[in-house]
């Protein structure tokens, strides 16, 4: 198991909110911005938190949620958690990646992922399963049903052996999220359950859902 001295995070945060209408990183969720909430979340098992932010929000230190180093982010996913990876020392065994958008993760959840990096394992993501049936489809036409109890719906936080997650990076290839890149670079993966309420903030609509999860725990924490 590893201790807290030896993990950072790194917190993406890095979008400038176009699909979502504004900066949705920054957004406060019952008094505490979503950043903010990210960044406390990670502190669970992180000795040491990076958060990347949009380069016009780089000197503003009102929303950088408490994080200890800030750096601006990059045109893409990718290239904002390499402007994090550039923050870590190299010396770092573990480094877990977790995108802001997803303010309800619990502290459990990052205890989750960071215990299941056992020996032989690179990376570990929580997974959901996949109720919904699920086509694969081409030009509008279904080419297939798939096993929908062989499928699961990956979250953040992700969990890494930093020397494994810094060769995904600098190899160039492209993935829809880190646990991706480190697969494709030869990597194992590893799953543990992942949480319902652990949502991403993807529509205005999610701002809704999120603040109905928080009153519940507020409500659930109160009995």
């Amino acid at each position: 198991m590893f201790t807290r001295s030896e993990i950072w995070a790194i917190v993406v945060a890095g979008g400038d909110g176009r699909r979502f209408g504004a900066r949705k990183q920054f957004l406060d969720l019952k008094g505490i911005n979503v950043l903010d909430r990210s960044v406390q979340a990670a502190r669970a098992v992180a000795e040491r938190v990076v958060a990347v932010v949009p380069a016009s929000a780089l000197m503003d230190e009102s929303v950088h949620g408490g994080a200890d180093v800030v750096v601006a982010g990059g045109a893409d996913r990718a290239a904002s958690v390499r402007a994090g990876l550039s923050a870590v020392p190299e010396n770092t065994p573990v480094i877990i990646v977790h995108d802001a958008a997803r303010p309800l993760a619990s502290e459990d959840l990052f205890l989750r992922v960071i215990a299941a990096l056992d020996e032989g394992i690179d990376g570990v993501v929580p997974g959901v399963a996949v109720t919904d049936t699920v086509k694969r489809v081409l030009d509008n036409r279904v080419l297939e049903t798939l096993d929908r109890d062989a499928l699961i719906a990956v979250q953040t936080p992700q969990a890494f052996r930093a020397s494994a997650l810094r060769s995904a990076h600098e190899s160039g290839m492209s993935a829809t999220d880190d646990a991706g890149l480190v697969e494709i670079n030869g990597g194992t993966i590893a799953v543990v359950a992942g949480e319902s309420r652990n949502i991403k903030l993807t529509e205005p609509s999610d701002v809704d859902i999120a603040l109905g999860y928080i009153d519940e725990t507020d409500k659930e924490a109160a009995r």
